[in-house]
């Protein structure tokens, strides 16, 4: 029975119930007071069909918009352990829901709130930036960077060319020593046929 009178079936033919009875009370009010034929009869169907509506809303508990307590049991119970269909069973050491607790998570949903709406001002200030001189500026860095690669090119030729040298060098050191190497050896040899000279 209590799902029936949630269903939208039941809350359609209430409402219907509800305008159809306001409807005869006032054709019968109107008969009524244009005296025409049959304005008791309609006034007193109409009268008798709106107490037993209004009977019926009494007695019926107040419609719900939401059913939150579905998605989380005890939501209606100010300290109950609430805990979301999607998390599944209770996690041990879970703490009761409490105002103090909530007030927190608004709390730091307020400060989100905050933070966005300061980002939010940033961009609008970002909008109202002129960027029409950024152009000339792209094409001052894209010379710099032109410039620059020059250079490092060049760098790296000077470089190259100061190995060169570097490994000629070393190249007429290692002559130098065996040319050095070869005229001590006919020194020696000089000397000895002097000494046998003698």
């Amino acid at each position: 029975m209590s799902s029936f009178i949630k269903s939208d079936k039941f809350k359609y033919f209430k409402n219907f119930l509800i305008g159809v009875g306001a409807a005869i009370v006032m054709v019968g009010a109107l008969f009524k007071i244009l005296s025409l034929e049959g304005g008791d009869i309609m006034l007193t169907i109409g009268l008798i069909t709106e107490a037993i509506l209004f009977l019926m809303l009494g007695i019926l508990p107040p419609e719900k918009d939401y059913y939150w307590e579905k998605l989380y049991p005890g939501l209606d119970n100010y300290n109950a352990r609430i805990n979301p269909l999607t998390d599944g069973p209770m996690k041990a050491g879970s703490r009761p829901l409490n105002g103090e607790m909530v007030e927190n998570q608004l709390g730091g949903m307020l400060g989100e709130l905050q933070v966005m709406s300061k980002s939010m001002s940033s961009l609008k200030a970002l909008q109202e930036v002129d960027f029409s001189k950024t152009k000339d500026q792209m094409a001052a860095m894209n010379n710099f960077s032109t410039r620059l690669n020059d250079a490092m090119a060049s760098l790296s030729a000077s470089v190259e060319d100061t190995k060169s040298y570097k490994d000629q060098i070393a190249n007429l050191n290692k002559n130098l020593t065996s040319l050095n190497s070869v005229y001590g050896n006919i020194l020696g040899a000089y000397k000895n046929m002097g000494g046998g000279a003698h």
